[in-house]
């Protein structure tokens, strides 16, 4: 190495090339790992774009203990440094931020040096994801798929109680997703994200919900893998 650039990066030789790399891929792939625990407990509702932020965030926070290592100076110079980036996504369920903590906590463990530690609680990590997973998807061994639930109504719909115990009895867990003024705001339409077993129960749905004076429209869409 020319010695200008010996002398710039001196601060290398505080870990050695081969422990950064074997680190470095470590944490490759134990976010990869925190990732796909992530995609088996949460299915069609996991999020592509979150999956890849787990696995960069193991990464990059491994990257920073390695820089940090046992420097308490550069490690408030790179706490007061992060300090200043601000998120604008927020995030909806719990179990997403605690997903992002345990990528934390394994980027921290692989970049101070720890291997057996974080691959050991991602295993109780997933036992405890997949155990409280909430997953509602079957009920009396019947498979239920995602949909979206999209309900055209006239402004002045009056029969909002009547719409929820409609929708609640013919879906499992709706759960409220948008409303959106439509028609150059000559009607309202709102969107729910509901299980159903089949065709038949959307037909019932929709069947159902359209008797009820003031809905203008009812439809409901696949959510696709």
């Amino acid at each position: 190495m020319p010695e200008f650039l010996k002398t710039a990066f001196g601060s290398d030789a505080d870990i050695a090339f081969d422990d950064a790399v074997t680190r470095l891929c470590m944490a490759l792939l134990l976010g990869s790992a925190v990732a796909f625990v992530y995609r088996w407990t949460r299915g069609r509702a996991s999020d592509q774009r979150f999956i890849a932020t787990l696995v960069l965030l193991t990464v990059l926070l491994t990257v920073t203990t390695i820089v940090i290592g046992n420097n308490v100076a550069r490690a408030f110079s790179i706490v007061g440094a992060l300090s200043i980036v601000r998120f604008r996504t927020v995030v909806e369920d719990t179990r997403d931020t605690a997903f992002v903590i345990c990528a934390v906590a394994v980027g921290l463990a692989i970049g101070a040096g720890y291997l057996m530690v974080p691959a050991l609680a991602l295993v109780f990590v997933a036992a405890a994801a997949k155990l409280f997973s909430g997953d509602a998807r079957r009920t009396s061994g019947t498979l239920r798929n995602a949909f979206t639930l999209h309900i055209r109504l006239a402004p002045l719909f009056t029969q909002r109680e009547a719409l929820q115990r409609e929708i609640a009895a013919g879906t499992s867990q709706p759960t409220l997703i948008g409303i959106e003024s439509v028609r150059s705001g000559s009607a309202v339409e709102r969107s729910y994200e509901i299980d159903l077993a089949g065709e038949s129960e959307a037909d019932m749905l929709i069947e159902r919900i359209s008797t009820l004076e003031g809905v203008l429209s009812v439809e409901v869409k696949r959510i696709l893998k």
